[in-house]
């Protein structure tokens, strides 16, 4: 049957209903089915005992302009301005993420810091020649040996594979882009400036966050479609996809009391499982298509939500456990989101989080089993009081993470081409695109779709196309200001400069100085006190020789205090000079590039293509 409807929308996520708000900015109207009970999708806010839960924790943080106006559009004054804090649990102490170099000098002790500036040093001048998967990203950005310690174990516990088996595409997008030399100036210098422009000050250390969690957003943005005589139908699962090789043409949906009925429209836009998606196609795709929709994986999520009889556990948002010897991933503190996710300020709600698949012995426990093994968990880290545990609940998300292994760009690829044959079908959001979007970006997409709609010409798959999407201010940086990147077009003079600055990147001089030099120093400390604690006659004979280059250094206590410092700024000096003639060079390639691109924008087959400014 036809609603009457411009638009069949599947699933009631942000892409799914930010598609449906944009639509009616155009006059156009929409049908929303969601086939769970509430909308949301893996941003919606859960219930037990009056306490909420979110399904993995969603800061509202973007750098679009339009995103933000929507949020404040939708939410109002709902929104609260909360402070960052998230962790790392490793060997039974707390690590600072973003990694922080004092920090993490701290807690791992002298001689594994040793071995992580020697494994970074290596790094940095004998790289990877090519970067196709996780380990090889990292490793290039901050050695293998940190790489070991606070990625491996918590990557491969989330995805169930090896890291050499993911994309370093996804690498990229997820873990913010600093090396160590950068986190040493952001601990140690604040900010500098390089070339003339301001580099990173501060990771972003508020975010925005809705009083009662983010499912009031989706369930107030249902209300106003709703309210504009949209339809938003919970329960409602879409089955099939009826289309002729050109158009979809109906979708079949099933509602919870097994009820089905047809729907016709002139659009669709899906924000389903591809896998999904392909197999609700009727008639099918082609054999190759079908084959290639098989190579997609998911990643299934349950959370365990406890309630704790304590005021206070951690400060934490959410920590990161990269302890082996349990199975959850990560920990969500609630209260520390909103106080307002907890009815009764003398308890706190926590969030376990465990990555698993559909089937395995984790998703086949019983919730009550599932309550005691969070509890116990919590209880062996050290995080909350025995016994303290007062109930909960369980709630399972099958298909919550597309897996981006090193076969999903290809196989994507060969189902996006023969979708593109269905003229009035479009892919949005997450799941819907098989891209590990943030909210924003499954917001944006949306918004494109809608806009399609209407009659606009855009590239929903041009949404998060930038290899790094990171969470950085720069000096004189909106929260907005580099919006402008989510929205296809030609390349302006300032996407330029970003991906020249990007590719010919300068090594900072102090930086790699300070590096060096503390660990030459460290390496001088420590074989000086190794040599005194052995002991016996002629000790440290060979070693003693560096006091005709180093003034007042000897194998004695004072002398390794002594060789430390002077150690230093031989190393700070080395790794100075080497850094300069680097630059240097990757100066002069830069410019010989610019004079190029110069001479080419200024030929006339370039100013008929536009190109010009």
């Amino acid at each position: 049957m036809t609603r009457g409807a411009d638009c069949v929308v599947v699933g009631g996520g942000p892409a799914g209903l930010t598609t449906a708000y944009e639509l009616g900015k155009y006059g156009k109207s929409s049908v929303v089915f969601e086939g769970g009970d509430d909308v949301g999708g893996l941003s919606k806010t859960c219930e037990y005992r009056g306490y909420r839960f979110d399904i993995g924790g969603h800061r509202f943080f973007t750098k679009v302009d339009y995103v933000q106006e929507l949020w404040i559009e939708i939410l109002g004054d709902e929104f609260l301005s909360r402070p960052r804090l998230s962790r790392i649990y490793y060997r039974g102490k707390m690590f600072d993420y973003p990694l922080k170099p004092m920090n993490a000098l701290l807690g791992l002790g002298i001689f594994e810091s040793v071995r992580i500036g020697l494994s970074y040093l290596r790094a940095s001048f004998f790289p990877s020649k090519e970067e196709r998967n996780f380990e090889q990203w990292v490793s290039n950005r901050f050695g293998k040996r940190l790489f070991e310690i606070f990625f491996k174990t918590y990557t491969e516990k989330v995805w169930g594979i090896p890291c050499d088996q993911i994309s370093a595409e996804w690498a990229a997008q997820r873990i913010k882009n600093l090396d160590l030399r950068a986190a040493v100036i952001n601990a140690f210098l604040g900010a500098r400036k390089r070339g003339g422009k301001e580099v990173i000050t501060t990771l972003i250390e508020r975010f925005q966050y809705p009083r009662f969690g983010p499912g009031q957003m989706w369930r107030a943005c249902a209300d106003k479609l709703r309210a504009a005589g949209n339809q938003v139908e919970l329960g409602s699962m879409v089955t099939r996809l009826r289309h002729d090789g050109q158009r979809v043409i109906a979708a079949t949906v099933k509602r919870k009391d097994g009820a089905e009925e047809e729907v016709a429209a002139p659009h669709f836009v899906s924000t389903m499982p591809v896998r999904d998606l392909l197999r609700a196609l009727d008639p099918p795709p082609p054999p190759e298509v079908i084959a290639a929709n098989d190579r997609l994986r998911y990643r299934d999520f349950l959370t365990v939500a406890v309630i704790v009889d304590a005021e206070e556990l951690f400060p934490d948002n959410w920590i990161y456990i990269h302890a082996p010897d349990v199975k959850v991933g990560r920990i969500q503190n609630y209260k520390n989101w909103s106080p307002d996710m907890v009815p009764d300020a003398s308890k706190t709600a926590l969030g376990l989080e465990y990555f698993v698949q559909e089937g395995d012995e984790l998703w086949a426990m019983s919730d009550e089993d599932l309550v005691a093994l969070a509890t116990a968990e919590c209880e062996r880290l050290d995080l909350v009081p025995k016994g303290s545990v007062e109930g909960g609940s369980v709630i399972r998300e099958k298909k919550a993470y597309p897996v981006y292994d090193d076969v999903y760009k290809e196989a994507l690829e060969e189902i996006r081409a023969w979708l593109g044959t269905l003229e009035n079908l479009q892919l949005v959001g997450r799941n819907g695109q098989h891209r590990y979007n943030n909210q924003d970006h499954s917001m944006m997409s949306g918004v494109f779709a809608a806009r399609n709609i209407a009659g606009e010409q855009h590239d929903v798959w041009a949404v998060n196309v930038e290899q790094d999407y990171h969470e950085e201010k720069r000096e004189g940086e909106a929260s907005g200001a580099t919006g402008e990147r989510l929205v296809p077009g030609r390349v302006t003079e300032r996407e330029l400069e970003d991906v020249l600055a990007s590719t010919f990147a300068r090594y900072d001089q102090l930086a790699l100085g300070v590096a060096v030099g503390v660990v030459v120093g460290i390496m001088l400390f420590l074989a000086t006190v190794v040599l005194l604690l052995r002991g016996g006659p002629g000790v440290g004979y060979h070693l003693s020789i560096l006091g005709h280059y180093l003034p007042g250094y000897s194998v004695s206590w004072a002398g390794a205090v002594i060789g430390f410092f002077e150690a230093a700024v031989v190393g700070f000096l080395h790794g100075w000079l080497i850094s300069k003639l680097i630059n240097v060079i990757v100066g002069r390639e830069e410019r010989r590039l610019r004079t190029r691109l110069a001479a080419a924008s200024a030929s006339p087959d370039s100013i008929a293509r536009g190109d010009s400014e």
